[in-house]
């Protein structure tokens, strides 16, 4: 387990989050913190509010009322894509990739800014172009290699596994430099080996100074990773602390784990 807390302000900060579909009320005046270098969960029953937390953290869904704010700047009134380039980067619970591409050339496609985009640029400095796919493809392939996809660099990523799908996912985040990944699920559908080597992979990015905050399922996943835990439940914040005190919790042992 990451143990890298710190005095610092919190890299994420959400504070009375709302947000209704349809009279329903999804999130329901949530905060939530994440620290720098901290490895966070955030748990909950389905219907929780879980991934519309998510959604709303990343400017997916805009809230109703509350504010979000990352390396101390508010970013709710941002666009994703703007919010990526600050580096606050998410995955989605269902793996997306292009899969009629090969798996390098996913990677490729997460690289932003790159010179290449600009068309005077291409005409004008070619040689600049050349040389940064030249580092990007080496960047990539380091990635590549650090979730274990190098020898399918150049497979369609169609033919991977649901499992190698959300680590290729994993690596074009980590393509954008980020300072914080949302990470949906990471175990689900995935077989017990490979959830293994995803903890470990995210271990290992942790203790490279890699901030995350995972929703997941598999309490085996939380209580081994994550510094800190909070819970949803309704909408609402139940609990946050330990993944010891979240497991010692009445109101969440009644709530989430039915006892």
């Amino acid at each position: 387990m990451a143990n890298n807390q710190s005095s610092e302000l919190p890299l994420l900060s959400a504070s009375g989050l709302c947000k209704s579909f349809g009279g329903i009320q999804a999130v329901d005046n949530a905060e939530i913190q994440v620290e720098k270098g901290t490895i966070t969960g955030l748990i909950g029953p389905n219907g929780a509010g879980k991934t519309t937390l998510f959604n709303l953290l990343s400017s997916f869904i805009r809230p109703d009322k509350g504010r979000v704010v990352f390396d101390g700047e508010q970013i709710q009134q941002l666009q994703p894509h703007q919010i990526a380039q600050q580096g606050l980067v998410r995955t989605f619970q269902v793996a997306r990739a292009l899969s009629r591409l090969s798996v390098l050339e996913n990677m490729l496609l997460a690289a932003q800014k790159q010179t290449g985009e600009n068309f005077w640029q291409v005409q004008l400095q070619p040689h600049v172009v050349v040389k940064e796919e030249k580092e990007l493809k080496e960047q990539a392939m380091f990635l590549l290699e650090s979730v274990g996809l190098a020898k399918k660099a150049q497979d369609y990523a169609g033919g991977l596994s649901g499992g190698q799908r959300k680590l290729l996912e994993m690596g074009r985040a980590l393509m954008t430099n980020p300072k914080l990944i949302l990470l949906d699920e990471p175990a689900a559908g995935v077989n017990p080996k490979l959830i293994d080597d995803i903890c470990d992979r995210i271990n290992a990015w942790n203790k490279n100074g890699m901030t995350f905050l995972i929703i997941e399922h598999n309490m085996d996943v939380i209580m081994s990773l994550c510094d800190r835990v909070w819970v949803l439940a309704e909408g609402k914040n139940l609990a946050n602390g330990t993944p010891n005190d979240i497991q010692n919790n009445r109101q969440v042992l009644e709530a989430y784990l039915g006892q």
